[in-house]
């Protein structure tokens, strides 16, 4: 999994693809904005969502799905509610067995679909992996200690999987539950809205406590 493909080139689109890059990955960023591409390609930056951070100079930008899904190892990192049509898109060029790394958290709007099952739907033929946890992209893209969770009903390829996105600094931490993953991820947004109302308003630790409980 030497070639890697992100597809999304937000802030944290951006910081893993830094990330894999800078660890010798031959590394690829799929951005739906044209300005992010040329930036990246230009200046070695993402302007528009993670300004204050040089790339990379080995990292590429593009805009074309067909040329993003040549690699080993596919990243989805595109908003959750866009995941749907972005990889129904990837689908007509993406090889069969290649995997692909579900980084998106949340739940899709009106079916209410996992972004497991949603994957299931568009991209059927590729291999499921889910990335989680609490990240900050800045931090990821300058280095920082970071724990996550890799989850895969496979274990021999989650390993694979681990071992591919894994650094010093990055580590991943495999587990078979896909499904507590994904809703683990999405719930942690909110609840994190939620304590910040409540520090907000200084409702006290108190309150605080009761909501997380």
């Amino acid at each position: 999994m030497e070639k890697v493909s992100v597809i999304g080139g937000g802030a944290w689109g951006t910081a893993l693809a830094q990330m894999l890059a800078a660890a010798g990955r031959t590394t690829l960023i799929w951005a739906l904005e044209e300005e992010v591409v040329a930036s990246i390609n230009g200046s070695h930056v993402n302007e528009l969502y993670l300004p204050d951070v040089p790339l990379h100079t080995d990292l590429r930008a593009t805009s074309e799905l067909a040329e993003a899904a040549a690699a080993d190892l596919t990243l989805l990192v595109t908003p959750a509610q866009f995941l749907r049509p972005v990889t129904a898109g990837l689908s007509k060029h993406l090889k069969p067995g290649v995997p692909a790394v579900i980084c998106a958290k949340g739940i899709e709007q009106g079916s209410h679909a996992l972004m497991s099952e949603v994957l299931s739907d568009t991209l059927a033929e590729a291999p499921q992996a889910v990335l989680s946890g609490p990240t900050f992209a800045i931090e990821v893209a300058k280095g920082l200690p970071t724990a996550v969770t890799l989850a895969c009903s496979d274990e021999n390829l989650g390993g694979k999987i681990v071992e591919a996105v894994g650094q010093p600094h990055f580590r991943p931490y495999w587990t078979d539950d896909v499904i507590g993953a994904q809703i683990g991820g999405a719930v942690k947004n909110v609840l994190a809205i939620a304590c910040g109302i409540v520090a907000g308003r200084n409702m006290g630790d108190n309150a605080r406590a009761a909501l997380m409980t």
